[in-house]
């Protein structure tokens, strides 16, 4: 089904946050899919500045010298509206709005024993036991189509609940996220099955990077050919 408002227009792929929560029966993909897509994306890259190194202490270096991968980062803000849902009746949505989507992008950024794991731990605070501190945040992929997906951090959520239901649970709202691009080299002290897949989806989408690099020079030169007055 398009999404793009025209008829007869291509459908279009939905974006997605899938958080990979180790769980005691493995790992338990957490998938957020994009009601609506990002009508923009703001993509940074931050090179390691040599010159920004105190040469007195280690040394003068080279103005080229690139020893690390550039910090990559992604914003973009997302719309949530829950009234096609309670238009059908969903019973869900009828009752909690687009708390679930709210609550499922928080868990991004909190420490997790899995799914099941913090439904029994929740409980156990509830009861008023002690639970151990979880240190830890399962790895999340950013997907924008087959040709970007990377491991990321979530390093901000800002949430504008924008209207409520009866019973105050939030029907609309608009949702920020700032987002860091995890590199393969923060996956070695750790081997477990959700690092490896953060691992290889990363080397995919920097392998296709690489071919569109390719493609752009064999374009630029069909083009430079073609403009030459032969």
């Amino acid at each position: 089904m398009s999404t793009s408002g025209y008829k007869g227009s291509p459908s279009v792929l939905r974006g997605a946050l899938v958080q990979l929560v180790e769980d005691i029966v493995g790992v338990i993909p957490n998938i957020i899919a994009f009601q609506y897509n990002p009508e923009a994306i703001t993509r940074g890259l931050q090179p390691w500045n040599p010159f920004e190194v105190d040469q007195t202490s280690r040394g003068a270096q080279a103005p080229t010298v690139q020893p690390y991968s550039p910090q990559e980062t992604f914003s973009f803000s997302l719309e949530l509206n829950a009234a096609d849902d309670m238009e059908r009746g969903n019973p869900i949505t009828v009752g909690t709005g687009v708390a679930p989507q709210i609550a499922a992008l928080q868990k991004l950024t909190q420490p997790t024993e899995g799914l099941i794991g913090d439904l029994v731990s929740s409980a156990k605070m509830l009861a008023g036991q002690q639970v151990v501190e979880r240190p830890t945040v399962p790895v999340t992929l950013l997907i924008l189509g087959p040709g970007l997906m990377y491991p990321v951090r979530v390093t901000s959520i800002s949430i504008e609940q924008k209207e409520f239901n009866p019973l105050l649970y939030p029907i609309q709202a608009s949702v920020t996220l700032e987002l860091a691009v995890l590199t393969p080299d923060v996956f070695k002290c750790r081997k477990t099955a959700a690092n490896s897949v953060a691992t290889a989806a990363y080397n995919f989408s920097k392998l296709q990077e690489d071919v569109l690099a390719i493609l752009n020079i064999s374009n630029t030169v069909t083009n430079t050919v073609g403009s030459l007055p032969i």
